[in-house]
């Protein structure tokens, strides 16, 4: 269905996401697993911001958004909010 191929308006911006382009398995590894290739990916990405905002704004739990790993994005709530 074509209806399944179009991206919610909130979710337009992957489209662009350099991780739309290698694959989860950097941003979502393992417990314990590195995070470094996911976020060296991350800060070459063009909408970083953008996906660290969604991140933040829907209580992204898991795996690197933005450039934030899941301990990063908590500390940046407590220390805002």
């Amino acid at each position: 269905m074509l209806i399944d191929t179009i991206p919610a308006p909130d979710l337009v911006w992957q489209e662009e996401a350099l991780c739309a382009q290698t694959g989860g398995e950097f941003f979502f590894p393992e417990p314990g697993s590195s995070v470094r290739e996911a976020k060296r990916i991350c800060g070459l990405c063009p909408i970083r911001a953008a996906c660290l905002e969604y991140a933040l704004d829907h209580d992204e739990r898991f795996g690197v958004w933005g450039g934030l790993s899941e301990k990063e994005r908590l500390a940046l709530r407590r220390s805002s909010g």
